[in-house]
């Protein structure tokens, strides 16, 4: 079983997600982020940064992130990032609609070309990962996109071609709505895909 670690920035959405809700047994170690450079990260598989991580926290500590990546274990990130920093990445922002769904004949505009990932085999409806998005990655050939609008911007993929190691990024901001206590959808979403990063094939 791979053992997360998770940047930690202790904000009430970070605590809630991370450390008391029901999806703390899944997270191996907290990392303080103000600790982070100091971190020896050795036992880790895969390190997870949240959504709505300190920007200026977290640009400090990029190299040492990348450097975990290049080890060939595995970074996530989630939600869109502040500045550009990941591999190859090409984010586009778009206007977010929050209120999609009361809209006549309500379409998320998301497609699948992800089903046949075992994400979505085994842990994961589209459903689970419908809620809103912040705008979309455009990643570099050979990159898989699991979650897609239907202009193909990528909501989800799996980067196994930047680095020596992998990257799994998503705009979907689970922990921030999930700590934030609304959005039942990221409930769902934590709950199929923290057990698929600790098991699943990847």
């Amino acid at each position: 079983m791979r053992k997360i670690g998770v940047l930690y920035g202790g904000s009430s959405q970070h605590s809630r997600t991370y450390k008391t809700g029901e999806f703390a047994k899944h997270i191996h170690r907290l990392i303080p982020i103000r600790e982070f450079a100091e971190a020896d990260l050795d036992s880790l598989d895969v390190l997870l940064i949240p959504s709505q991580t300190h920007l200026k926290l977290l640009e400090a500590n990029v190299g040492k992130i990348k450097a975990f990546a290049e080890s060939g274990r595995i970074v996530v990130t989630f939600g869109p990032q502040g500045f550009d920093w990941l591999p190859e990445h090409n984010w586009e922002f778009r206007p977010t609609n929050f209120w999609w769904w009361l809209e006549k004949d309500a379409d998320s505009g998301l497609a699948l070309p992800g089903h046949e990932h075992d994400l979505f085999q085994n842990y994961l409806t589209l459903e689970d990962a419908t809620w809103h998005q912040h705008g979309v990655y455009w990643p570099m050939e050979g990159c898989e996109t699991l979650v897609a609008t239907k202009d193909g911007g990528s909501v989800m993929y799996i980067d196994k071609v930047n680095t020596k190691g992998i990257w799994i990024n998503t705009t979907l901001d689970p922990d921030y709505h999930y700590g934030s206590y609304f959005m039942p959808a990221t409930e769902s979403f934590l709950r199929g895909f923290l057990p698929w990063l600790e098991e699943g094939k990847i």
